[in-house]
């Protein structure tokens, strides 16, 4: 993969994040012995209990002692490693601030490790925190939609139909006035197994009564939605309708299948100062992935052409999928003309079970200048190694069936004048100014 080339300060603001990190799962128990009411309680109501109880995505429940206590070998073997909470950004590479991580500290890990070799003991229940409160609105990774629609009805999979797409309506979402978007979600509610991905388009007529359609949102397996960056936002017009394409493939069992829309709007009136969005980049159609092969690599590249605020990354590739990188290639300096590169994220391990959106931090996100070059790389597993991988003997190449394979990154940004382009620039400049002299 390629290395990280820092910009200035970016070390810095790394060593600060980490230190932060390394504070926050600073084991509280001056004891030697670590308990579950003390120390891992705490961890579980941060990372895992949203996923982990009833009714929600998780396997099992992990509300309580009682149902924590069956699975602690389990629960340190997943944490150690990594491969929950589901987050798979390369520690060692690019930015490592992000609003949206829920991923556990070295600490944090050693501490449950030690406490489910100890044989995970309950302690004194004084020490436990208050349970953690859910509302209807944590189903939702985006919070409480304002708007909530799904389609008019079922689909139903047959057992061993073959792979389909189907463009169907949702329901009416029922908006008199143009209003904006501050998040949103897509997610199947019936069928999860058989909902291979599902694309929501809006549907409008533009001022001068022309027909028009955008993307609103995309749903892959583990996706849980898009939250538009602070004064940013989408707009929803007036009388919008929206029909979703579902890529639907067969599990052995006859599945009816649904999925929700959910949107979170804004103040009526208010309108944000910029509009955010969402496409492919690096984009790559022309690969072919060789049997019982790993580390095949697949490049592809997009240009930005006005200066831009960059928001979100996330990988989409498929089973094959093992590991992806972006890389900003800036316009040639004018005095040597060369093209400074930067590696701003990589995922090194990908699990094809979640798509991931991974939000940067507000001052991580990358600031570029128009004519900024999006390198996306993309490896491949073909291998008996790849445990999603459902025939490692065949030749793979792109397609949109599940047992072929895709190359992209979902990319959110917003555009800037040029004006703010340098006013962003500088604003950077000021805080990291700050935070170093505020470490000497």
């Amino acid at each position: 993969m390629p290395r990280m080339l820092r910009t200035p300060g970016a070390s810095l603001l790394a060593l600060v994040a980490l230190c932060g990190a390394v504070e926050s799962g600073r084991a509280q128990n001056t004891s030697d012995q670590v308990t579950f009411a003390k120390d891992i309680a705490p961890i579980l109501q941060r990372s895992c209990q949203n996923c982990h109880r009833p009714g929600n995505i998780g396997p099992m429940s992990l509300l309580t002692y009682q149902d924590v206590r069956p699975w602690a070998r389990a629960i340190k073997q997943q944490v150690v490693q990594r491969n929950m909470p589901p987050w798979y950004i390369d520690r060692a590479v690019g930015i490592h601030s992000f609003k949206n991580d829920p991923s556990l500290s070295d600490q944090e890990i050693a501490m449950i490790s030690k406490w489910a070799d100890a044989g995970a003991p309950q302690g004194n229940a004084a020490d436990l925190p208050a349970p953690r409160k859910f509302e209807d609105g944590d189903r939702w990774h985006i919070g409480k939609p304002d708007i909530i629609v799904t389609l008019k009805k079922d689909v139903l999979v047959k057992a061993k139909a073959p792979d389909q797409w189907v463009d169907l309506p949702t329901e009416d979402l029922g908006v008199k006035i143009n209003r904006y978007i501050q998040a949103v979600e897509v997610k199947p509610i019936k069928g999860v197994a058989v909902v291979h991905h599902a694309v929501a388009t809006m549907q409008f007529e533009d001022e001068q009564g022309n027909e028009q359609q955008s993307l609103l949102e995309e749903y892959a397996v583990g996706k849980f939605g898009d939250i538009y960056a602070e004064n940013t936002g989408r707009v929803l017009p007036a009388g919008a309708k929206v029909t979703m394409n579902m890529h639907l493939h067969a599990v052995g069992a006859d599945t009816p299948a649904n999925v929700a829309v959910g949107i979170k709007l804004y103040p009526e009136g208010y309108t944000p100062k910029h509009i955010e969005i969402s496409q492919h980049v690096g984009d790559n159609e022309d690969f072919d992935i060789p049997p019982n092969t790993k580390n095949v690599r697949v490049d592809g590249y997009s240009v930005l052409l006005k200066p831009a605020r960059i928001t979100a990354f996330q990988p989409h590739l498929h089973n094959r999928g093992q590991a992806q990188c972006l890389e900003l290639i800036y316009p040639p300096a004018q005095s040597a003309g060369r093209a400074p590169k930067e590696t701003v994220s990589c995922v090194d391990r990908y699990h094809f079970d979640w798509h991931i959106v991974y939000h940067y931090d507000e001052d991580a996100q990358p600031i570029v200048p128009a004519g900024t070059i999006l390198h996306v790389t993309s490896w491949f597993d073909n291998t008996a190694g790849n445990k999603f991988n459902p025939d490692p003997s065949n030749p793979v190449a792109f397609g949109q069936r599940t047992i072929d394979d895709m190359s992209f990154s979902w990319l959110t940004f917003y555009y800037l004048t040029d004006d703010e382009y340098r006013q962003a620039l500088e604003d950077r400049r000021a805080k990291q100014k700050k935070l170093t002299a505020g470490l000497h």
